[in-house]
């Protein structure tokens, strides 16, 4: 008999950092009384530090999973999910079923109107530490669990130039391209001297043949983002990526339709019934995936649904100790349909000081974690940072 659950136990950890995520503070922004960032260029809430919630499942004969979803907003909200109505239905259970309780758990608060936010990002947490554990007790990576793989690294692209400048933005960019990079992602909210003025900068600094992708941030309406996009199509990006408030599905599908540059989105999209109800419609060229808010196997359905309609696979990568990360790569490395895997250089060069594992970025690619499961352990750095919540 698989030995089954008797502990769930929940950290958040909180690292400072110096400038913060996504770069200096813009005019007229501040950070607030309980250290969060309320973003001009979007209206969204930013933390000025690292957070992530983490959790350990722990089985019967001692085994140890790990997991991780998003913290960087009121994280005692989720362990509070966590601890109070997921832990007690998780004690008793097999790792070995795990994709039956996803699907248990998220049916827990189905008539509650909770099928995304802090609720699902707590379930991600759970089914990223049972994945670990099932694969831990097979003795297995964790990749060799989810599918065939289907190539040696994982290929990734540029995001982020965290400079409170235009020009500042264009030197950090001259900077790697001339270690190798090739493809770079642009964050809008920062883009205070204009989006089609940093745009049109990077591509005379970068030349004809580099990448060029820009971050909407859910800025626009959909009559705004295709100006924008028509203006933004002498510079020939890649992709222009969260044009359109997710709310507004039917604006999406309209702008896929019309728009010359492809889009991208999904990094909000939690599950296989958000992310169908927007492939129906054929809203998206390149789906986005986030393993902090869709675990592992929200994440192979939603990328069985994108391969079955032709769609290509580009998953997001954001704030976190380096657990889902972890996971992220393992099942990008499966993915046939994989574009290029999201590398957020100012955020993963952190999360490798919290973490034990060989996990790397070199040469325009990640580098999966070695041994079973998936690969990482927290390391010392991540204990001095890490608060246990039960």
């Amino acid at each position: 008999m698989n030995p089954l659950v008797t502990k769930v136990e929940t950290f958040i950890v909180t690292v400072p950092r110096d400038t913060p995520y996504l770069g200096p503070l813009g005019p007229g922004e501040r950070v607030n009384a309980r250290g969060y960032v309320v973003r001009k260029g979007n209206g969204t809430i930013y933390p000025s530090l690292d957070r992530s919630v983490a959790v350990r499942v722990t089985c019967a004969d001692g085994s140890e999973g790990w997991g991780e979803t998003y913290g960087i907003c009121a994280p005692r909200a989720t362990c509070e999910i966590i601890n109070d109505l997921l832990a007690p239905e998780l004690i008793g259970r097999n790792p070995e079923d795990v994709e039956r309780i996803w699907d248990d758990l998220y049916g827990l608060m189905r008539v509650r109107g909770c099928n995304s936010g802090f609720h699902v990002d707590a379930i991600t947490a759970l089914d990223i530490a049972l994945w670990d554990l099932r694969a831990r007790a097979h003795g297995l990576p964790l990749w060799q669990m989810l599918g065939s793989r289907q190539r040696e690294r994982v290929p990734g692209y540029l995001s982020g130039l965290p400079a409170s400048t235009l020009e500042g933005r264009v030197e950090m960019a001259r900077r790697f391209r001339e270690q190798g990079h090739d493809a770079f992602k642009i964050h809008a909210v920062i883009s205070s001297e204009g989006i089609v003025e940093e745009v049109a900068a990077l591509r005379e600094a970068l030349g004809d043949d580099a990448l060029l992708m820009a971050d909407l941030h859910w800025k626009f309406s959909a009559d705004e983002a295709l100006a924008l996009i028509e203006q933004l199509a002498p510079y020939r990006l890649h992709f222009v990526e969260a044009p359109v408030k997710p709310e507004d599905v039917a604006g999406l599908a309209w702008l896929s339709a019309h728009s010359p540059t492809p889009i991208a989105a999904g990094e909000e999209w939690y599950t296989e019934y958000e992310v169908r109800l927007r492939l129906s419609q054929q809203s998206v060229r390149f789906i986005q995936p986030e393993m902090g808010h869709t675990g592992i196997t929200q994440f192979l359905r939603i990328n069985a649904l994108a391969e079955a309609d032709g769609v290509q696979t580009a998953p997001h990568a954001t704030i976190g100790t380096g657990l889902f990360l972890a996971a992220s790569l393992h099942a990008s490395v499966t993915v046939p349909g994989l574009w290029r895997h999201e590398w957020q250089h100012s955020v993963f060069a952190r999360a490798l000081e919290l973490l034990d594992t060989d996990m790397a970025y070199a040469d325009r690619s990640y580098r999966l974690p070695g041994g079973p499961g998936l690969g990482v352990r927290p390391g010392q750095r991540f204990w001095d940072y890490a608060e246990p919540l039960s």
